[in-house]
């Protein structure tokens, strides 16, 4: 899995590749850029299963990897997004069937609170602050025509520092998507910001 960073807003300004605390990690899972006063971070957090394993492991090292960096960008004083599929469904409103992701990696207990210490830092969840009371999902498997039955998951997240939450205006996934010919598992999630 690749990630990147698109802007129709003018020069990207790359900050960062990668995550600090391991040098053996040499997976695309982290980008920052500089776009229009804003910083982006863009990430694909490990899936981590099967659970019990190394893959889960992964994951949580990364997710701590992940807090440390977002600890630094606390500090910037600019409008800080953090975007992208966290693999993690925080609550059991994040899945249309918690007891049947009881053992499964996005939705462990010790991913859930690892996700959690990160929202306490100070980051905003913007669908949450916006819908805290709706089911919404951004992924819906290719099996057992998940999508059509929608029993759907939310992986995919805009954390936002307090710099850029105090101007979300909205946010939303454009779930029809989903529902194309050949498209992602994924559905496109966005955010609008007034400035």
């Amino acid at each position: 899995m690749k990630i990147a960073i698109l802007s129709r807003y003018g020069e990207i300004q790359e900050t960062r590749r990668g995550l600090v605390g391991d040098p053996e990690d040499l997976h695309s899972r982290y980008i920052a850029a500089f776009i229009n006063g804003v910083v982006i971070g863009c990430l694909y957090l490990p899936n981590g299963n099967p659970f019990p394993g190394p893959k889960f492991d992964y994951k949580l090292k990364w997710i701590n990897r992940l807090t440390a960096h977002s600890e630094k960008l606390k500090g910037f004083n600019m409008p800080v997004a953090l975007i992208g599929d966290y693999n993690i469904m925080p609550t059991e409103m994040d899945t249309y069937k918690p007891e049947k992701y009881v053992n499964n990696a996005l939705f462990r207990p010790e991913a859930r609170k690892l996700f959690q210490a990160l929202i306490a830092q100070g980051w905003t969840d913007a669908i949450r602050k916006l819908y805290p009371h709706e089911r919404i999902y951004t992924f819906w498997d290719y099996l057992r025509n998940a999508y059509g039955r929608d029993a759907g998951l939310r992986l995919d997240h805009f954390l936002l520092n307090a710099d850029l939450a105090d101007h979300l205006d909205s946010a939303g996934v454009d779930k029809h998507v989903r529902g194309w010919a050949h498209s992602s598992d994924h559905a496109p999630v966005w955010i609008n910001i007034k400035v």
